[in-house]
């Protein structure tokens, strides 16, 4: 267990919710929150904020799990059945709120990025906050109930998703995409990569990281986040 790099509280419902913050070089931009795996805010979700930082976006990646993070997969699952929905969904819901209410974003909508069970709370959010988000990425995403109806969700989606990937099957995953477009109307973009779950994550603690992979998807979400959102170049 490590302690996560909490820089940043914001109102979540009546109560306070804790995150970590990265600012772009020219201090502006738009903004894009970061959903945690079921590790926690590892150095790893820190990372990818700070790499979503350096491209130009205001990053905000919530602690959901309230400081606790692990690298043993059986606590992660047990963290990760314990945390209730509705709070983790109200989490993020006031992030995307400090988020358009804070003077260094320079966007009318959000961007969401989330990975693994962040990846199922990004299609979640996309759905609760309507036209709030402009943007949805899940990376394999993996949600351990049913998801919400998708009659709101009006982001253009973008999904990476690992064609070995033991969490879940293709078939799943193209059954997802055809309930956002009958509930939505919208076609989720679903790309599949010749790799496992968890591919994108350079801690490696499930040995399926794909440098090569990862850095396709990274590309092409980042050109996503630019092209949805009005991001400036990276300075």
């Amino acid at each position: 267990m490590e302690n996560p790099v909490q820089n940043v509280t914001f109102p979540s419902n009546g109560g306070t919710a804790h995150g970590y913050l990265a600012l772009p070089p020219s201090g502006r931009g738009p903004g894009v929150v970061v959903i945690q795996e079921w590790w926690g805010l590892t150095s790893h979700i820190v990372d990818v904020a700070n790499r979503l930082a350096a491209e130009g976006f205001v990053a905000l990646a919530p602690d959901l799990y309230g400081g606790t993070t692990t690298h043993d997969a059986d606590e992660a699952g047990k963290l990760m059945q314990q945390l209730p929905v509705d709070q983790a969904a109200r989490d993020l819901g006031g992030a995307v709120d400090y988020l358009l209410g804070h003077e260094a974003v320079t966007s009318s909508k959000i961007g969401v990025v989330g990975f693994c069970m962040g990846g199922g709370f990004v299609l979640v959010l996309a759905a609760q906050q309507g036209d709030k988000i402009g943007a949805a990425v899940p990376f394999y995403a993996v949600f351990g109930q049913d998801y919400p109806s998708f009659d709101n969700l009006s982001a253009p989606v973008l999904g990476h998703f690992g064609e070995q990937d033991d969490f879940q099957s293709t078939e799943a995953v193209r059954e997802l995409a055809g309930s956002i477009e009958r509930q939505s109307g919208r076609r989720p973009d679903f790309r599949f990569y010749p790799a496992g779950h968890a591919f994108f994550n350079d801690d490696n603690l499930l040995g399926t990281y794909d440098p090569e992979q990862a850095g396709k998807a990274w590309n092409a979400t980042v050109s996503f986040l630019r092209e949805q959102l009005g991001a400036p170049p990276a300075q």
